[in-house]
């Protein structure tokens, strides 16, 4: 049975999941676990069996639409937070920006800025995968937007302890776009303060860098955050897709329970032109055990080889369509990938 929308007029595309091809490494799993979803007032919930496991929030009053609770799939307790000190404006698993154009879509009053959820459509609610559609407009109080975004979210459960959110993004701008230096960026989670590394959590990436002093600004195709409480021990780790610009990008890293791939801490600009869509793609894994007991490497080899992951197979290919060009105040535009992503996931020395 498909859900329609809940509100109309939404720019939406078509879109399934090309499930990942097997690749070199397989993972050893058991049966996938049944999920489903269903709009309620203005979120979208994820059940994985009987129990839910997130839910899409996207209220025309938020800031931006985002995912509270994650929930571990053991403890069925929240890995995110919704809001905590200090920077209360983080909220659990989240997309934005700012520094875009002069406006603030990560922070602040929302007349400053806003992404705004035209109304999400579940297009499959299970059972083997949720695929949700979504079009955000990012718009300024009284300006017309500057952005419309393509969300593609796709939901599943591998087996018992692992949930996957891919997250697939098109950003379509509608007036030329310049993003300054900023580190409140793209793709971020904010974890619960007893899974922080202040708390005795742990932040490890692919080369075996721990906790933000050895991960921080650091390139690395992944990071997991994981901790324990109440004697269970769960994560998060996120994916970047070896096709995302930057790709490995520089992380973001704190303690306290922040951490997100982005460059553009690092840049002092980036431009996007008018009708040049730029897309990204993350995978957001929710684990049991720690890193390794996760098989949070081999996931990743796995999920950069397939050969479409989060493929949206039946909407017109998209892809990042550069200008080659330096120009001043530009950075040249991210170059192809030298080096395999199975190159860049090799397992690594901890």
């Amino acid at each position: 049975m498909i859900r329609t929308t809940v509100s109309a007029g939404a720019l939406l595309l078509s879109c399934t999941l090309a499930l990942p091809a097997t690749a070199q490494l397989e993972i050893p799993t058991v049966s996938a676990q049944p999920v489903r979803a269903q709009i309620i007032g203005e979120e979208v919930k994820v059940l994985v069996g009987e129990a839910v496991f997130t839910a899409y929030k996207f209220s025309p009053a938020q800031k931006y639409p985002y995912f509270y609770p994650v929930n571990g799939p053991e403890s069925e307790v929240s890995l995110t937070t919704e809001s905590s000190e200090p920077y209360p404006h983080h909220h659990s698993l989240f997309f934005g920006c700012d520094h875009v154009n002069g406006g603030n879509y990560w922070q602040d009053i929302n007349a400053r800025g806003q992404i705004v959820s035209q109304g999400p459509r579940i297009t499959d609610d299970g059972p083997e995968r949720v695929v949700i559609e979504d079009t955000c407009l990012w718009q300024r109080e009284g300006q017309a937007p500057i952005l419309r975004e393509e969300r593609l979210i796709t939901i599943t459960a591998p087996n018992t302890t692992t949930r996957f959110i891919d997250f697939d993004t098109t950003l379509h701008p509608m007036v030329n776009v310049v993003i300054t230096k900023t580190n409140h960026s793209l793709f971020s989670a904010r974890m619960r303060p007893a899974l922080s590394v202040e708390s005795g959590g742990t932040i490890l990436n692919a080369d075996g860098g721990k906790n933000a002093e050895g991960t921080f600004g650091i390139e690395s195709p992944w990071c997991d955050y994981y901790g324990s409480e109440a004697g269970s021990t769960e994560g998060l780790a996120i994916f970047q897709h070896p096709e995302n610009p930057w790709f490995p990008s520089k992380w973001f890293t704190r303690d306290y329970g922040f951490f997100s791939p982005t460059e553009l801490n690092w840049l002092e600009e980036y431009r996007i032109a008018k009708d040049r869509p730029l897309r990204l793609r993350y995978r957001v894994v929710a684990h049991a055990g720690d890193t390794d007991a996760a098989g949070i490497d081999a996931h990743f080899r796995k999920y950069a080889t397939a050969r479409n992951p989060s493929a949206r197979s039946r909407a017109p290919t998209r892809r990042i369509d550069e200008d080659k060009r330096a120009s001043p105040g530009r950075p040249m535009p991210p170059q192809p990938v030298s080096r395999s992503a199975v190159d860049a996931a090799r397992p690594r020395k901890r």
